[in-house]
């Protein structure tokens, strides 16, 4: 049986590990061929690998999201070996987390240049080819941090909030395209991330949680799912807060 997603190409940025690779292979179950990308140091070729076999389609293609023109080349190779760009899921993001007071200036610059310029330089190309194909799904991840901040991470926080303004004006501007943009703000997720946490700050965190677990990347791949399937077609400019209960 056919899935909901055949014949549409998905293009996913840090699709190597945790949240990317999880939407990934969940866009190739649904029938979507893949693009996977990711640094070249990544193991993308992993993620690949594991959806094609599993009997899905997907191919891999180095991108650091934080060079424009590398972007643009990405994009315009992907339309023309494999006809489009139908969905697009921004995920590549870093943290570097310190206090405001001691945060050097080059941490607040690296976090933006992935988290936010990243989802400039490349949902710019797509959209272009989107609006002459007149069809498209935006989905790019923010944070619950960026919905309700948090201590240590003032750059991210303001990257992940950035993007949800980023996310209701591209809704205004490509609605009447036949284009929908949405966000999605995750919680704490089981990611190499808060695999860091020692046990005494994961009992904290899940005592914060209406849900008393951490999110799995899998959690978030069904909200991509659903945004960018036949059952989102009239969903535009939302935040989908994904955190189990952790902000209301």
């Amino acid at each position: 049986m056919a899935g909901q997603l055949e014949g549409k190409v998905a293009l996913v940025t840090g699709a190597a590990t945790g949240i990317g690779a999880a939407c990934a292979r969940a866009l190739a179950r649904e029938g979507a061929t893949v693009v996977c990308t990711s640094l070249p140091t990544d193991p993308i070729q992993e993620v690949v690998d594991s959806i094609l076999a599993a009997g899905n389609r997907a191919v891999g293609i180095p991108l650091n999201v934080t060079n424009g023109e590398e972007a643009v080349q990405v994009v315009d190779r992907v339309v023309a070996e494999l006809g489009g760009v139908h969905i697009l899921l921004n995920n590549a993001g870093i943290t570097d987390d310190q206090l405001f007071i001691r945060m050097k200036p080059e941490s607040w610059r690296r976090v933006l240049a992935v988290n936010l310029d990243g989802v400039f330089n490349v949902t710019q190309p797509v959209v272009r080819h989107m609006v002459r194909q007149r069809e498209g799904r935006i989905v790019s991840i923010s944070s619950v941090v960026g919905l309700m901040g948090n201590a240590g991470q003032a750059n991210y926080a303001a990257s992940k909030a950035a993007i949800i303004g980023f996310t209701k004006s591209l809704a205004r501007e490509l609605g009447s395209r036949n284009i929908t943009v949405n966000a999605i703000a995750p919680g704490y997720i089981q990611t190499p991330m808060t695999a860091k946490l020692t046990e005494e700050q994961r009992q904290a965190l899940l005592a914060n949680l209406a849900i008393p677990r951490l999110g799995t990347p899998e959690d978030i791949a069904e909200a991509v799912v659903f945004l960018v399937g036949p059952a989102g077609a009239y969903i535009s400019g939302e935040v989908l807060n994904v955190s189990g209960g952790l902000y209301m």
